[in-house]
């Protein structure tokens, strides 16, 4: 931890806002530049989430639309008609679109519109929160190397598509940030909304936990801190008390869910290894997915000697959550998205930046040259989910 407790959440603006800019910047260049180049492969894009598609067609209009992509489009419905039974929207939590919705209320704004400022403004802040985090924890040459890190990771660009990667990210870091500085009811409304945004987001009552029983074995009182993490629920329960008001079917969400992932549970080892040899025998997207959880996973290790445990707990549980519901065909399916926002990843290799093992360098060429394929490849419909 530092040694400064008065650590500034302003303190990293100029040092955040060059990463989120570089970050920007080459999006829109892959966009303008890119978009357009690859034939749509069958079934892109999908018709089922309710919202029109934007302009398949090159041209300027991709500064605006080329992360109008997959699941954007369900947000941007949502944002705008809502939820509907048997459709499996139940699927994705409430808090992105209801900020959407909240935005475009603004007259001029539109939906699209709506949905990328919600997504970049919520970036942002969650990287300048994450610079306060680090320095905090780890002082301030790792807390730059870990927003450049977390800006320009292989999936980072679902940080500022209209998708919930951004605000949910804003909401755990924030969770964190309260309460490791003690502010344990702004820890837990911060963590509210995480878990009102992402299913996953009930892994803070864990995380959070261990961080009350940490702060109890330095005389601080247990029972509050408890009750504060366990709080975190209050969002999912929400959610799930809204449908049954309206529908009559509370598990509504948890069965969408199982819909996506319809082939049940499965044993992380075996996931991983059922992983690993569909990436030998046919490369390409299966090979992607694990080269890119193979770097979040890397990360995780390389941080956790120097991180405390309610950092790790969360990392971990993270990754390891949704290889219990794989997809048959392609086991690691979206989870390399998912990794973008644990955000004790960057952690790790700013760790090993700072030992030059390897050096900061090499990290940010790797980090940005994935970045920047499946960006591309996201901009022109492929299988990046």
């Amino acid at each position: 931890m530092s040694d400064d407790p008065s650590v500034r959440i302003r303190d990293g603006w100029r040092e955040t806002l060059w990463a989120f800019l570089g970050a920007r910047v080459l999006l829109a260049v892959i966009g303008v530049v890119g978009g357009g180049m690859l034939p749509l492969p069958p079934g892109q894009p999908p018709t089922d989430a309710g919202f029109p598609n934007p302009s398949l067609s090159p041209g300027w209009h991709m500064l605006v639309t080329s992360l109008q992509r997959q699941d954007a489009q369900w947000f941007l419905r949502l944002a705008t008609a809502g939820y509907a039974p048997g459709d499996h929207s139940a699927a994705f939590f409430p808090g992105f679109p209801l900020a959407v919705r909240a935005v475009d209320l603004v007259p001029g704004v539109g939906p699209l519109g709506a949905g990328l400022l919600v997504a970049n403004v919520a970036a942002f802040a969650a990287l300048l929160l994450l610079h306060a985090l680090t320095r905090f924890e780890l002082g301030p040459d790792a807390a730059r190397r870990s927003v450049l890190f977390t800006a320009l990771f292989p999936t980072a660009f679902f940080l500022y598509a209209p998708y919930t990667e951004s605000l949910f990210l804003l909401a755990s870091v924030a969770a964190f940030w309260f309460a490791r500085r003690n502010r344990w009811a702004f820890a837990a409304a911060s963590g509210v909304v995480a878990a009102a945004t992402r299913s996953v987001g009930l892994l803070l009552v864990l995380a959070l936990a261990v961080e009350a029983f940490a702060q109890y074995r330095r005389g601080r009182a247990l029972l509050p801190r408890v009750v504060a993490s366990a709080a975190v629920a209050i969002g999912p329960v929400l959610y799930g008390g809204w449908w049954q008001w309206r529908y009559g079917d509370a598990w509504a969400p948890l069965d969408a869910q199982r819909a996506w992932r319809p082939d049940g549970l499965h044993q992380p080892i075996e996931v991983l290894v059922r992983a690993a040899q569909f990436a030998w025998r046919f490369q390409t997207w299966w090979l992607l997915d694990l080269l890119v959880v193979a770097l979040a996973a890397t990360g995780v290790v390389l941080a956790a000697r120097r991180i405390p445990a309610t950092y790790t707990v969360y990392a971990a549980t993270s990754l390891l959550l949704p290889l219990l519901l794989p997809l048959a065909s392609r086991p690691l399916l979206s989870i390399p998205r998912f990794a973008a926002v644990v955000f004790p990843v960057s952690w790790g290799w700013a760790v090993a930046a700072s030992r030059r093992r390897p050096p900061e360098t090499a990290i940010v060429v790797a980090f940005t040259g994935g970045f920047a394929v499946l960006a591309f490849l996201f901009i022109n419909w492929q299988p990046v989910f």
